[in-house]
């Protein structure tokens, strides 16, 4: 099989991604341990091309043709661990997926005790478009923390913090409500580091009681129930996604 392009070819690793069997990044690495044959013959190298008339085979497993781009609102429950598989035995988010999905994987991810909006698509690489931050989209979260949030912690935490030497960008938050011990805010982010609002939050002192994503760029939970799912139409996919 030559390595030179052909019409209508792509990188295995981005074929692979696209049949959202995993991210292209999870497919070089499979490739690289010896995990995916092309035409019956073993490749170590993600350095190749490959078309529709390709049997990629993973683990032995023929990898099926590749599906229509697909993309679905999930309302994340707290409790679940955002991966297909936990070491520790925690429940995750793709074992208690509606019955009938195809196989999804989720647009970044919602720590075990955050809630709210999750995305869900068919296609490893519109995944990893949809996560980068040159798509310029804002995330959108409800935020309950311990104690009165005070004016000048939230001018700090536009303004960009490091924490634990970690900088984190500009996060704008704003106070919906004070009631007792409580405060809730509404907090917003074009690009969302491993429990980023969380850490802030402790950096100033204050612990997050509960967190829950209300938007993603220009999708929004509205009153999906949890647990529950519903997919984006063609037209809103055509016109918000950008093409993979």
């Amino acid at each position: 099989m030559s390595e030179a392009p052909k019409p209508d070819s792509e990188r295995i690793a981005k074929r692979m991604a696209r049949a959202g069997l995993c991210s292209r990044r999870e497919a070089e690495a499979w490739i690289a341990a010896g995990r995916v044959k092309v035409n019956g013959k073993k490749i170590t190298s993600p350095a190749l091309n490959v078309t529709d008339s390709d049997a990629i085979a993973v683990d032995g497993k023929l990898l099926q043709a590749r599906e229509e781009t697909r993309l679905w609102l999930y309302h994340k429950p707290a409790g679940l661990m955002t991966t297909h598989k936990d070491p520790e035995g925690r429940p995750t988010v793709f074992e208690r997926l509606p019955k009938g999905l195809p196989r999804v994987i989720s647009v970044g991810r919602l720590d075990l005790n955050s809630e709210g909006l999750l995305l869900l698509t068919n296609d490893g690489e519109l995944a990893r478009k949809l996560e980068l931050p040159s798509t310029g989209w804002i995330r959108r979260y409800r935020v309950r923390a311990n104690g009165k949030v005070m004016p000048a912690m939230l001018e700090q935490m536009k303004k960009g913090v490091l924490v634990e030497g970690v900088q984190y960008g500009s996060v704008e938050a704003a106070v919906d409500s004070q009631k007792g011990d409580n405060s809730w805010l509404t907090v917003a982010l074009k690009e969302g580091k491993n429990r980023e609002i969380r850490k802030i939050f402790e950096h100033f002192g204050y612990r997050v009681s509960r967190l829950i994503r209300v938007s993603y760029g220009p999708f929004i939970l509205g009153n999906l129930p949890k647990g529950e799912v519903k997919e984006v139409t063609g037209k809103v996919l055509k016109n918000f996604v950008p093409r993979a």
